[in-house]
């Protein structure tokens, strides 16, 4: 059976000062009907352009330059925007990182969540209310008819996370891009959004894209990982195995977190710096900062997969020097 989504080969484009920069580099990637996928890196590299590439909001600036998305078995890319909006809400919908952008200021709560409701046909406005106060209630509102009334600017940032879900969900769309979803929650509200999530996984096999900087929530609800450096995928695998990384750039990630065993020890970061897209490298992106790099991963960013981890399945990594010790070359 195909895939829901599939992403192939897909480059964007930004226009900056009269010359064109890369800054997603080929990506690839299915998503199956029903599963949860987790996208992780750094800020800036490439995450959240990804998700509006699929959700078919990219900025004006930005251009897919090649590749293509397939969902359902229908190419994205050269959909018409008339076309695209029919899918999105219904079938592909995304939880904004900018939420304060993402809701109309003007607009009361209640409002902006029943129109998603009646754009997709539902005319019983006793009912879409009703839905929508329960929906609320939910996501761990204890008075949800209160926000129901509020304007944005009355809720707090973690609020208005809350009810951009509550938009991207009560339609129950087949696919979910959940950008950064609870990194403005506290940790209840957060448990009650992933758990609305997840629920909606299991009850709708709602396909669900989690982007996150946190990497045990990637590996808790996820059942595969992706790792982005600077607009490429650099590993990926099954989530259970995410914190057994192959490439250097994770294994740096995992070795940045805070942890009760490294209570008074400095943590450790990453030397050097993200490379800006003017730097536009032809290697592997990760190579100024990697202790293991050499020549030739400022030559060539590596074509091949490394994948063979003790046995676990599908564990792809892009790296000529990964952390086992044998070479990709």
């Amino acid at each position: 059976m195909a895939p829901l989504l599939k992403v192939q080969d897909i480059s964007a484009c930004v226009k900056k000062n009269g010359k064109t920069y890369k800054i997603l580099n080929n990506i690839n990637f299915t998503i199956e009907e029903g599963e949860i996928l987790g996208l992780a890196g750094e800020s800036g590299c490439g995450k959240s352009i990804t998700a509006l590439s699929v959700s078919g909001l990219l900025p004006q600036a930005v251009k897919i330059s090649s590749g293509d998305i397939v969902y359902n078995g229908q190419s994205l890319v050269s959909l018409p925007e008339k076309e695209m909006r029919s899918i999105r809400g219904s079938q592909i919908s995304i939880v904004f990182q900018d939420v304060r952008q993402a809701l109309n200021p003007l607009i009361k709560i209640g409002s902006q969540i029943t129109e998603t409701l009646e754009l997709g046909g539902s005319k019983d406005k006793e009912k879409n209310k009703n839905d929508v106060l329960e929906l609320l209630s939910t996501i761990g509102f204890n008075n949800p008819l209160k926000i129901y009334n509020a304007y944005p600017h009355q809720l707090s940032g973690g609020m208005c996370q809350r009810v951009m879900t509550v938009i991207a969900i009560i339609r129950k769309p087949k696919l979910l891009l959940g950008d950064e979803p609870s990194s403005s929650l506290d940790e209840e509200s957060q448990q009650k959004c992933l758990s609305l999530l997840t629920e909606m996984n299991r009850e709708h096999k709602t396909s669900l894209l989690i982007i996150s900087h946190d990497l045990s929530i990637i590996r808790k609800i996820c059942s595969r990982y992706l790792i982005m450096y600077a607009g490429r995928i650099v590993e990926e695998g099954p989530s259970d195995s995410l914190f057994s990384p192959l490439h250097p750039y994770t294994n740096a990630l995992i070795n940045s977190i805070p942890h009760k065993d490294k209570r008074g020890k400095n943590l450790e970061n990453i030397t050097g710096k993200v490379p800006s897209i003017e730097d536009q490298l032809i290697g592997c992106p990760f190579a100024p900062r990697c202790p293991r790099a050499k020549d030739i991963c400022k030559e060539s960013f590596p074509s091949n997969y490394y994948h063979n981890q003790e046995g676990i399945k599908n564990k792809k990594v892009y790296c000529y020097f990964p952390l086992n010790g044998e070479t990709n070359e």
